[in-house]
């Protein structure tokens, strides 16, 4: 009987990854339409080769926010596994430093190869991760790694929504357009969350600081869950600088850059453009070039 079981099993797994690599070419296909030129990001299945999995840990000194500048200290460790990768049980303690990390499987590297547990994921993840990835890929942006993030997120999502309207999927394509104002509503809370928080670190000491900055949360509703979701089992007064510091890498320009997607020709034309990014941009360059778009959309729209 358990011989039997095992056999199902390894069947039904078999059956998603197939299921999945065939939805990798199809999204990453679709990409290239919209001017994302695929990579080899997550082409393979974990039958086609050993799982490398992923921790990330995120260090930035305490007190501190990176407004203007990187994440002070950022690690990514590979871990070669035969399935999914064993959970870290808990960072308890780096001096003089807030710390926080997460584990993952999928990432912009030929050896991210997609897995039961992407297989088994709802559907629109799937298709704005593999978008995600293919856009981190230097054929599509080569940027500082904190900006490169804030680009590709909103353009990931956005590309999804493009996807499913393409294939016809009004489920899904309702789904992605709820995501995205959702992470558009995200974004505008971490800024202002951010812009009191930098106050608050500024004026009080670390430790009744982390106590206040935390005390705001609830006023910021959606970044809570998602701040609470993501951090179970860290010590929130450990993570706090590090965690708004790595959500500003990916949420800082979300909103902005969904307006854009608004006023522009299409997506295709807004993706063309944020690649004359210089390589070497800042905060300061990114706010001005953003600003420029508008302008450049709102002649077009009038």
């Amino acid at each position: 009987m358990l011989a039997s079981c095992t056999s199902v099993t390894r069947s039904d797994d078999t059956g998603r990854l197939r299921q999945i690599a065939g939805l990798i070419e199809e999204v990453k296909a679709f990409g290239k339409t919209l001017g994302i030129e695929p990579t080899d990001a997550l082409r393979r299945t974990s039958q086609q080769g050993p799982t490398l999995a992923m921790l990330w840990l995120w260090m930035q000194r305490e007190g501190t926010l990176a407004l203007s500048a990187p994440v002070d200290i950022r690690v990514a460790i590979g871990l070669n596994v035969e399935k999914e990768a064993p959970k870290l049980e808990q960072v308890y303690r780096v001096d003089g430093y807030s710390v926080y990390y997460r584990q993952g499987n999928e990432f912009a590297d030929p050896r991210s190869v997609a897995t039961v547990g992407f297989a088994e994921e709802p559907i629109v993840r799937r298709v704005k991760v593999i978008l995600h990835e293919d856009l981190h890929g230097d054929v599509n942006f080569a940027l500082p790694w904190e900006i490169e993030e804030a680009v590709v997120t909103p353009l990931g999502s956005l590309a999804a929504i493009e996807y499913f309207r393409q294939k016809g999927d009004e489920r899904s394509l309702a789904n992605a357009i709820s995501s995205v104002l959702e992470e558009r509503t995200l974004s505008r809370e971490l800024m202002q969350l951010v812009g009191q928080a930098e106050k608050i670190f500024a004026d009080e000491k670390v430790p009744d600081a982390k106590r206040k900055v935390l005390a705001l949360l609830p006023s910021f509703p959606n970044y809570q869950r998602q701040f609470e979701r993501q951090t179970r089992n860290q010590h929130a007064s450990t993570v706090v600088e590090a965690k708004l510091s790595h959500d500003l890498a990916y949420f800082r320009y979300f909103d902005r850059i969904a307006e854009l997607a608004e006023k522009a020709p299409s997506l295709a034309t807004l993706i063309e453009d944020l690649k004359k990014l210089p390589r070497d941009v800042t905060t300061v360059a990114m706010d001005k070039f953003l600003s420029e778009l508008h302008a450049k959309y709102g002649t077009i729209t009038n």
